[in-house]
């Protein structure tokens, strides 16, 4: 039987400066997917959709906007994600962990449970201003379907974060994304280039204009396009074939470049001497 999945990434806009409006918000969007959609197993939105907030309206997060992990909103997303009966990767928010506050993406399962929490390795720095985390990005898996690893907007500027999640067997990459800028475009170029370099799903969701830029993009394990939205709101479906994955994987992009096999099985030991050689880490922050 084929490892299908069925997602729909939602490139829309929050309600600006309003949480609570927006979270009501993602519960009305997802009553609709449920009933447009109806075979969808999986929804996607985009990086800090929840918080309502600007990517420019403060040069750091705002305090209030900060959540506890587990907290109400985690719960209330969970209950969201249960009565739908669907995966829900709910973007990220700002998360309050003791004196420091992270960009934090969360994921849950048909039964509400939270079963990814992700604090974003690389903060878009210097605009924005949020603790990076302290663990790797995180993988899951949907039964009979496969495994998935997750990442946020500017991580996808750094090969090294989406390797992670492929070396530990993630299929589809999700990356919800909150990008209003020019730089938009090398996003897109930077979502095929994953995608190709691990032979894997890439799914990126940004916001709609006018608080993201929107043109969400997927991409196929090839690094073939699969959608590419426009500016305004969009509901954006996919359905993957994860076997095409093992497929390539072993055969090889256009059955010619085994590329993640040949980097587990045989990248010379020269590769990793300048990661190890790397000098020691600057404390010191902006």
């Amino acid at each position: 039987m084929a490892r299908l999945l069925h997602i729909i990434g939602v490139q829309s806009r929050p309600v600006p400066g309003d949480p609570a409006a927006t979270l009501e918000k993602l519960e009305r969007e997802v009553q609709t997917l449920g009933v447009s959609f109806p075979e969808a197993q999986l929804y996607l939105f985009p990086e800090l959709w929840l918080t309502g907030d600007h990517p420019f309206r403060h040069t750091s997060p705002s305090h209030e906007l900060a959540q506890p992990i587990p907290g109400p909103l985690t719960r209330r997303l969970g209950a969201i994600a249960r009565r739908a009966g669907r995966w829900l990767c709910a973007g990220s928010i700002y998360e309050r962990a003791g004196d420091k506050l992270h960009n934090t993406a969360l994921v849950f399962s048909p039964s509400g449970k939270l079963v990814a929490r992700y604090r974003k390795l690389y903060p878009w720095m210097p605009f924005e201003t949020c603790a990076p985390g302290d663990e790797p990005a995180p993988v899951f898996d949907i039964p009979r379907v496969g495994r998935l690893g997750l990442m946020i907007c500017y991580d996808g500027w750094y090969p090294e974060v989406a390797r992670g999640l492929a070396l530990r067997g993630a299929e589809v990459i999700l990356h919800p994304t909150l990008t209003t800028t020019p730089d938009r475009e090398e996003e897109l170029v930077l979502a095929r280039a994953r995608a190709i370099e691990n032979q894997c799903y890439v799914v990126n969701v940004n916001a709609a204009v006018e608080i993201g830029g929107g043109r969400s993009i997927a991409v196929d394990p090839e690094g073939r396009v699969l959608f590419l939205g426009g500016s305004g709101e969009e509901y954006l479906g996919e359905v993957l074939d994860l076997d095409r994955v093992q497929t390539v994987r072993a055969h090889g992009t256009r059955g010619l470049n085994r590329v993640l096999r040949q980097f587990t099985e045989d990248s010379p030991e020269a590769v990793f001497a300048p990661y190890r050689a790397r000098a020691p880490r600057r404390q010191t922050r902006r």
